[in-house]
């Protein structure tokens, strides 16, 4: 069993479609809404963590984009300036999902994109404002 993230944008038109139905039964996918931004006859976003087989993924970002949704990969949407970085650890105590961690043995943060969930959180804690995060209107799809 693999885990992906990906954020979801639906166009206006897409939105009233039910694309987690046929997720989980058409693909037999496990599904983990993390955070939405969905408004009727506007685009929405969706972050989720998709479960399931390889290829049952595979399948299913292939049925999203034959229904005009757009998949984009939560690690792309997160960018932190390493060069730039303090090692402060702020943004470490603001990460309730782990993705931002000090490592004890280097004291350097660490990120793990995979482990985000695009909440924001570590961008108001960074005293440098080094991370930028793209969800919803900032999404460059």
């Amino acid at each position: 069993m693999k885990k992906e993230r990906f954020t979801l944008i639906f166009s206006p038109e897409s939105y009233s479609k039910p694309i987690t139905y046929h997720l989980v039964k058409l693909f037999d996918l496990r599904i983990n809404i993390l955070r939405a931004e969905v408004t009727p006859g506007e685009e929405g976003h969706l972050l989720m963590e998709l479960e399931g087989e390889d290829e049952n993924i595979l399948q299913a970002l292939q049925f999203l984009r034959d229904e005009q949704i757009k998949a984009i990969p939560a690690n792309k949407q997160i960018a932190v300036d390493k060069n730039a970085c303090i090692h402060c650890g702020a943004c470490t105590a603001v990460c309730f999902s782990g993705a931002m961690v000090m490592n004890r043995d280097t004291w350097q943060t660490q990120f793990t994109p995979e482990a985000c969930i695009v909440c924001g959180l570590c961008i108001q804690a960074c005293p440098l404002r080094i991370i930028s995060i793209s969800f919803g209107s900032d999404l460059d799809a």
